[in-house]
Parts: C-alpha cells; sequence; structure tokens
C-alpha cells in the first residue's frame, strides 16, 4: 500500500520517514480561507463558534478530498503501482490562543505580535488528520488505472505548548530567519523555535504537524496494519 501526503511541509514528511513510512507528496491546492469562510458556525479568529478541533479537521479534509480527486480522476498522471491500493492523508494546524485560531502569519510584524502574546504562557496546537483509502478498479483498458474511494475518516489531536520567556532581541532574531512566518502559529519545535519552547503536554509529534499514534489509530480503523505501510521489508 502506498502512503500519499497531501501536503508540502518537510516536517510532516520527516516525521513519516523517520518512523519508516516513505510518503509520496501530492500538495493540495486549497483555499484555506474559503474553507474556513464557508464553516456553519463561522471561523472563530473572527468570532465565529466553530470549535477549533472542527476547523482543523475541515482544513485537513479538503485538502485529502483534494488530492484524491487528483488521484481518482479518469487518466490521472499518478501511475505509480497503479495495482496497490493508497491512504491518502491531509493535514493541516492551527495554535488556540486565547480563544483564537492563529494560522501562518506569512508577515514579519504578524509574526513579532503573535510571538510576543505567546511567550510565558502556554497555548494549544490542533492538528486535523483526514484519511482515504483509494482501491484500484478493474479496467477492460490496460492502459487506464482508475480507482475508487473505500473508506474515509478525519479526527484532530491537541497538544498543550509550553512557552519560555523570549526576549524582544530574540524574537526579533528569529522572525528575521523567516522560518516562523510560513507555519502555525508562528513557531516550530523541531526547528530554530525549539530552545524557545520549555515543553509540551501531549503529543510531540502532533506539534511537528502529524500525530503518528492518532495516524495509527485511524488506519486501524480503515483496516489498514500499520507495519505495512514501512517503506523497509518485514521478517
Amino acid at each position: 500500500m502506498r502512503f500519499i501526503l497531501a501536503s508540502r511541509s518537510p516536517a510532516r514528511r520527516a516525521t513519516l520517514e523517520s518512523a519508516g513510512v516513505r510518503p509520496t507528496v501530492i500538495v493540495s491546492e486549497v483555499d484555506e480561507d474559503a474553507v474556513l469562510d464557508a464553516l456553519p458556525g463561522g471561523r472563530s479568529f473572527s468570532g465565529g463558534r466553530t470549535p477549533p478541533a472542527d476547523e482543523v479537521m475541515a482544513l485537513a479534509r479538503a485538502k485529502q478530498e483534494a488530492v484524491t480527486r487528483i488521484l481518482c480522476e479518469e487518466g490521472s498522471s499518478f501511475q505509480e503501482a497503479p495495482s496497490e491500493a493508497l491512504v491518502v492523508v491531509g493535514c493541516d494546524s492551527m495554535l488556540e490562543l486565547d480563544g483564537r485560531m492563529l494560522g501562518k502569519p506569512h508577515t514579519p510584524d504578524v509574526a513579532r505580535e503573535r510571538i510576543r502574546a505567546m511567550r510565558r504562557t502556554s497555548a494549544t496546537l490542533w492538528t486535523g488528520h483526514s484519511a482515504a483509502i483509494l482501491a484500484p478498479t478493474s479496467s477492460d483498458d490496460d492502459q487506464r488505472h482508475e480507482r475508487t474511494i473505500t473508506s474515509t475518516v478525519t479526527c484532530s489531536a491537541s497538544t498543550q505548548v509550553h512557552f519560555g520567556d523570549i526576549s524582544d532581541a530574540e524574537i526579533d532574531a528569529y522572525v528575521a530567519t523567516g522560518e516562523p512566518l510560513h507555519v502555525a502559529g508562528s513557531f516550530t519545535v523541531d526547528g530554530l523555535g525549539g530552545p524557545f519552547i520549555e515543553g509540551v503536554t501531549g503529543d510531540y509529534h502532533s506539534v511537528v504537524g502529524i500525530s503518528l499514534p492518532l495516524l495509527r489509530s485511524m488506519a486501524t480503523e480503515l483496516g489498514v496494519f500499520w507495519p505495512d505501510l514501512w517503506d523497509a521489508p518485514r521478517p
């Protein structure tokens, strides 16, 4: 079974590879703001009533479904292992701070403001996960490799992140590296931002962007034996 990661995140890919799963990356082109704006309860950043878990699950589901549609299209360009089933996983993370859900800051000023608000406090990092199984379907034409969705599951994980006493000079230096501009919550626990985090309560991998324990549980629910996803052959 092939593992398809619907995310361009190097951290998610590295986390999977460290656990023996070598994913094929297919980036989903999803308008995240449009997905959040369409939520019935409204996005929490704008004062809406949508629970944090529902926001990240909606984003993860949208990314999984976008890539799944590509793979199920007739004449899909993805021709690797046409006789194998695929598991497609989409993820998205957001930081809940003082009742607001924060995604990527994108600009230095926003990143600087958010990190100053986070220092000497704790926040909750939410990560949505959505998985689908795509099974190959038979065809009279050997050149057509079609697949169909057999099952899906979407879940979320949350982890408390405890930030240290970060000085203004350290914040300016960190923002200047560019690292916090394109990550959820304006920080990384596995990169340059790691020394500014005093600890986490919960699953460390979820803070990186993909919860391995939750993903294994989801795979089991979908009927997938986790060791079958390992890239290395089993004895």
